[in-house]
């Protein structure tokens, strides 16, 4: 067998799914409201050329932050703020149509920049986007009377103020939605737990693009397009934020799998062995609905588990702990997390390794303080060791071989899940 593959590419083999029909459903809005803005004609040219240039400079800047999806905090923040434009400079606002057009237009103007030149780049966050501001312009057209404007009155004010508020919070809230149910698709994850994660994820960064482009849009509404360029300083600055955090976070990754690898290198374990048995610990994570941060403890707890390993006098034959006595693994797992804990960082992955090993009887059957990230790992381990590169035994005979031990070695609420990742195909 070949050397396990990221948690994305694995899920990449089975389509684009959703993805595909937001594709559909952003391409089709976006060519409608094109249409419909060529019919009709384009209002106020100045706004619309400036905020598509915003937009589109936004999407040529994305950047993954969370290592799952492109963030393109520019283009999201001008573009709701182009969906809210209402004020005493605004002449005649932009209906729900030609926002659109211009959100799709100036969307493909920043994608084709980052394809030609080969960098990351995902269509289907981008159309998501179109689509959700498409709902916040028929919100916001939707709360406010036909051809309102601010007359400095503060009854008014309130009125536009809570237009615009709810139609960022509309958008925010059908891109969580949108996103969980790709999320439930792609990762198998339950809806609820990938609802949950959407709308947190809405809090963090999705609230400061939302008050990014509340700013532009009150900049240029009641202060002229010259007001943009001010309200643009902050935005730079939170993006560049973002992206220091982003970068951050790829090189935690990088020096956690760099660790990783030093017991495959010293033989106490299999070539690829910790990277197939993260892959399957997060692959059960998501089939349980554990949270993002819990998650990547996880992850990083499976790929480090065997680092305890290497005070141990000599490696397993083939890497293979569970062929090493019960005290040498406990005491290998006790050892590993007192490596993990000096980091200073990591205590919650120190807890996970720490338990790894526990029979299930004398751990958390009896003690639930211990975390049930532990007997994930505990299973997703012993079913590399069975199933994977070099072990030989089918997934059929494998799930038969834990199913022995449910109750006892195992958890029996991890074991289940086990069962239904691998009864959905999942391969090494």
């Amino acid at each position: 067998m070949s050397a396990a593959p990221s948690q994305e590419a694995w899920f990449e083999t089975r389509g684009l799914g959703s993805g595909t029909v937001i594709l559909l459903a952003g391409s089709c809005l976006g060519l409608l409201s094109l249409v419909m803005t060529a019919r009709h004609g384009v209002v106020e040219w100045s706004f619309a050329a400036l905020f598509g240039a915003l937009i589109a400079v936004g999407e040529m800047v994305q950047f993954r932050v969370d290592g799952s999806r492109n963030r393109a905090p520019i283009a999201t923040s001008a573009a709701l703020g182009y969906a809210t434009l209402r004020g005493t400079e605004v002449g005649l606002p932009p209906g729900i149509a030609q926002v659109v057009a211009v959100t799709w237009i100036a969307t493909l103007a920043g994608i084709v920049p980052r394809a030609l030149a080969g960098l990351p780049w995902d269509p289907v966050v981008s159309f998501r986007r179109v689509i959700s501001v498409a709902c916040a312009a028929a919100v916001f057209e939707g709360v406010l009377p036909d051809r309102f404007s601010w007359d400095g009155s503060l009854q008014r004010a309130v009125v536009l103020v809570a237009a615009m508020l709810l139609a960022v919070l509309s958008a925010g809230v059908v891109d969580a939605l949108v996103g969980a149910g790709q999320a439930t698709e792609r990762y198998n994850r339950p809806f609820p737990a990938a609802l949950r994660d959407e709308l947190v994820m809405m809090g963090r960064i999705g609230m400061a693009m939302g008050i990014g482009g509340l700013m532009l849009a009150a900049g240029a509404s009641l202060i002229g397009l010259w007001a943009v360029p001010l309200v643009v300083v902050p935005l730079l600055l939170t993006q560049f934020a973002f992206r220091r955090f982003a970068s951050a976070q790829r090189t935690y990754r990088t020096t956690v799998r760099s660790m990783a690898r030093s017991t495959e290198i010293a033989g106490f374990s299999s070539p690829g062995q910790n990277a197939r048995t993260a892959a399957l610990a997060v692959a059960i994570g998501n089939d349980l609905g554990l949270t993002p941060s819990r998650m990547e403890a996880l992850e990083y707890a499976a790929l480090l588990s065997g680092v305890g390993q290497l005070a141990l006098a000599d490696p397993s034959p083939g890497g293979a702990s569970l062929l090493r006595t019960r005290e040498e693994r406990q005491r290998a797992a006790e050892i590993g997390a007192a490596v993990i804990e000096r980091s200073g960082v990591l205590d919650h992955v120190a807890e996970i390794v720490r338990h790894s090993n526990d029979p299930y009887r004398h751990g958390r059957a009896n003690d639930a303080s211990i975390p049930v990230e532990s007997g994930i790992v505990n299973v997703a381990l012993a079913y590399e060791q069975l199933v994977g590169e070099g072990s030989g035994q089918s997934p059929d005979k494998a799930m038969e071989s834990i199913g022995l031990g449910i109750g006892a070695e195992y958890d029996p609420v991890v074991v289940e899940s086990l069962r239904r990742v691998v009864g959905r195909g999942f391969r090494f």
